[in-house]
């Protein structure tokens, strides 16, 4: 293997000993020999840390240079994520979710990928494992990175961390942000890495293992709390670059989406976002009718309405 490319892993840990054992296995395990492991224990109540250290000890002893285990509050994925990144010295970094696992020479191929290619972002197929089946998940290819953006944020693509190794160099060039809240960090993180992306690649292998029989999991939260935490995510997302040259915004293409998704939500579940964001009625009035949006275009044209008389009375009052 004629590459020297340096991987991080970057991997909270909470409430996951059930899973971590097989995780573990699948990190620990790969073959590439310039692989950073960096844990992130975040707060975990449960023997998470203690499986994990006694896997290392009793099999990985080897690898004790290149494992950092760092341990913190439990502040949530995002603060995991963010606090792991402190720690990273790859050339690339991959997030990966410790109650998932990887594939046997993931990092392997991604490192060739990424000496072939010299790719920003690296994505790559996965499995999604049920109780008892397994499917398999292809992503498209993309060569307009503001269509993949569209596309992670309107459910058309994946905007997973986990199925993505992204260069080190992006976020320390780059204002890269994490979220508040979880649900939806992976695609908040990931529109920012894509839109500040010179060069992306589909490595066309299922590298990945994305479990969904964990009862635990963000996913299956109630939906109104994930759904509200988004839009708030994304809101929040909007602000940090509204006040930035087009040139320097890498979220500009899903900002009228962010509007649109906000309203609709609104209206739908009262979250009563044109009240917490006096701007969303006279940014949706101006906002482009698209397609390929979750919110479809009747969709689009009722919110405009709504949002022009709402505007109207607040002209009146």
């Amino acid at each position: 293997m004629d590459t020297n490319i340096t991987i991080s892993l970057v991997m909270p840990i909470y409430g996951v000993e059930k899973y971590i054992g097989r995780f573990a296995e699948s990190v620990l395990g790969q073959t590439y020999p310039h692989i950073q492991f960096v844990f992130v224990n975040d707060g975990t109540r449960d023997r998470s840390i203690d499986i994990l250290e006694g896997i290392i000890d009793e099999k990985y002893g080897h690898l004790r240079d290149r494992i950092v285990i760092v341990h913190k509050e439990n502040g949530g994925l995002p603060s995991a994520r963010k606090t792991g990144m402190e720690y990273v010295r790859g050339d690339y970094v991959w997030h990966i979710d410790s109650d998932d696992w990887i594939g046997q020479d993931a990092v392997a191929k991604i490192a060739i990928c990424a000496e072939a290619t010299g790719a920003d972002v690296i994505y790559f197929d996965f499995y999604k494992e049920y109780e008892g089946r397994t499917r398999l998940k292809v992503e498209s290819d993309y060569a307009d990175k503001d269509r993949y953006i569209r596309d992670m944020y309107n459910h058309r693509a994946f905007g997973c961390v986990w199925n993505k190794c992204v260069c080190r160099r992006l976020y320390q060039e780059n204002e890269v942000h994490f979220p508040k809240y979880s649900y939806a960090e992976d695609t908040f993180l990931m529109s920012q890495l894509v839109g500040y992306a010179s060069g992306m690649t589909h490595l066309k292998e299922p590298l990945y293992h994305y479990r969904k029989d964990n009862p635990h999991a963000i996913t299956k939260q109630k939906r109104t709390k994930r759904r509200r935490e988004a839009v708030m995510n994304f809101l929040s997302l909007y602000e940090i670059y509204s006040d930035k040259p087009l040139q320097d915004n890498p979220v500009l293409p899903i900002t009228d989406d962010i509007f649109y998704r906000a309203g609709w939500y609104s209206l739908i579940y009262g979250f009563g976002f044109f009240r917490e964001y006096p701007y969303l009625a006279d940014k949706i009035l101006k906002a482009e009718i698209r397609g390929r949006s979750d919110i479809g275009i009747p969709i689009q044209i009722v919110l405009k309405v709504y949002a022009f008389f709402r505007c109207m009375l607040t002209i009146k009052h």
